[in-house]
């Protein structure tokens, strides 16, 4: 009972999934950072191209 007692705290294979789900939950917080300011420029631009399309049409 001691030995197994003693091996699971040694085991060390939760530990690295955990740190693995760590290091995927900073990469997507860091994609969605950079992706919603690119959304916003894409808004502008977008909005630049509406405002202008009725300046253009017949």
């Amino acid at each position: 009972m001691l030995s197994s007692i003693t091996r699971f705290l040694r085991d060390e294979e939760g530990a690295t999934a955990i740190e693995y789900g760590l290091i995927a939950g900073l990469i997507s917080v860091a994609i969605a950072v950079i992706v919603g300011g690119v959304g916003d420029r894409l808004e502008g631009v977008f909005t630049q191209i509406r405002n202008a399309l009725p300046a253009v049409a017949p």
